[in-house]
């Protein structure tokens, strides 16, 4: 699952999705970002912390947000100290069994079986404002700054993992999905514009989508950037003027497209629901 290794930094990927979980280490700390997905992935990402975790390090888990497939290898560290958004932790009860239903309903339909218990989980560090820092280890040796976004869906949050200057963006910036947005067009695009807060906070040496490619390079964050905006804006005009042939358009191209226009239409379908609304 290694797609890269650098010195405390490493990135694992699913064989689904191109999902990305990521471990960061320190001389006190192991952070743990979305392990996921299939079961014997969460189980090498967990052997993987453990190893890491020696000499008595703590060890946190971040969830970038709460989509099933980025919280599913929740319970196979019940000794990790959880890192979300407030959102995230404040869901009511019924949103909670949903997303544990999901998770089930996935491992049914594949006869999928995890030596863990699939629970919703248990926040321990509430991250509730922009720019609101945590520091982990016993030293302070890694400090994160955290940043609210909201769009994807209702409770995502951005982390800047410092010295090292990563930014684990959750469901943004990818270099193979266009935005997938579940919860609001005008807070994507709020989110969106974070970047250039974030870089202009930050000294950021990497960005680590939840699907994909990271990417060193500031230029190729910001094309992802506009390229983001530009299909929210083709994807709200064609909308607005009824031109489903330049809906269709948007996404030709794309990498994965039989799988990729369900989440296309998914999107069409929520602007339109927002014109409806005067939004």
């Amino acid at each position: 699952m290694i797609k890269l290794r650098k010195g405390a930094l490493t990135i694992f990927e699913s064989a689904l999705y191109k999902t990305t979980s990521t471990v960061i280490q320190s001389e006190d700390a192991v952070l743990i970002v979305d392990p996921c997905w299939l079961p014997h992935e969460v189980q090498e990402i967990r052997r993987y912390a453990d190893d890491a975790a020696v000499n008595g390090k703590r060890k946190y888990v971040l969830f970038t947000h709460s989509d099933f497939d980025h919280i599913i290898g929740y319970g196979a560290f019940p000794d990790a100290e959880i890192i979300a958004s407030a959102a995230f932790a404040d869901k009511d009860e019924a949103a909670k069994a949903k997303i544990v239903e999901q998770i089930l309903a996935f491992d049914d339909d594949y006869y999928l079986e995890r030596p863990y218990e699939i629970r919703y989980p248990e926040v321990a560090h509430r991250m509730e404002r922009d720019g609101q820092q945590l520091a982990l280890g016993d030293s302070g040796s890694l400090r994160l700054t955290c940043y609210q976004s909201p769009g994807h869906n209702d409770d995502g949050l951005f982390t800047v993992v410092e010295p090292l200057g990563l930014l684990l963006a959750g469901d943004y910036w990818s270099d193979i999905e266009f935005p997938y947005i579940y919860h609001g067009s005008a807070l994507y695009e709020t989110a969106l514009a974070k970047l250039d807060t974030m870089l202009g906070m930050h000294d950021i040496a990497r960005l680590i989508p939840g699907h994909g490619a990271s990417t060193t390079d500031k230029a190729e964050m910001k094309r992802r950037q506009a390229a983001d905006y530009a299909y929210i804006a083709a994807m709200r005009a064609a909308v607005r003027a009824g031109d489903q042939a330049s809906i269709d358009a948007l996404i030709e191209g794309c990498r994965f497209p039989r799988n990729l226009r369900k989440f296309h239409r998914g999107n069409q379908a929520l602007f339109e629901r927002e014109l409806a609304a005067g939004e």
